[in-house]
């Protein structure tokens, strides 16, 4: 495999990921901080960082529209749930050292 057709493949990977995401809302943000330590923010915050590397101009708001599908207040407004208690300790303790 060469390096276009790895970036192609790391993109389309990518791509199904975050489609895979979207067809998915009842899976809740802290769900995924829980079992995996990352969530939808995350990738935003990371496809930002990345355009950020290739001096591109792409701001929080517009990472975020193209991880959820959707602006994200729209996002959080139909799909985003309170979390419960346990939930919330279960990420209190994975965010210690």
């Amino acid at each position: 495999m060469d390096e276009q057709q790895r970036i192609e493949l790391e993109a389309a990977v990518f791509r199904r990921l975050v489609q895979h995401l979207r067809s998915r809302p009842d899976v809740q943000n802290i769900d995924l901080m829980n079992l995996s330590g990352f969530c939808r923010n995350c990738l935003a915050k990371w496809y930002k960082a990345a355009a950020e590397d290739l001096e591109l101009d792409v701001d929080m708001n517009q990472a975020r529209d193209e991880i959820y599908g959707m602006p994200y207040a729209e996002w959080k407004s139909r799909y985003q749930k309170d979390a419960p208690p346990e939930q919330l300790a279960a990420f209190e303790k994975g965010q210690q050292p």
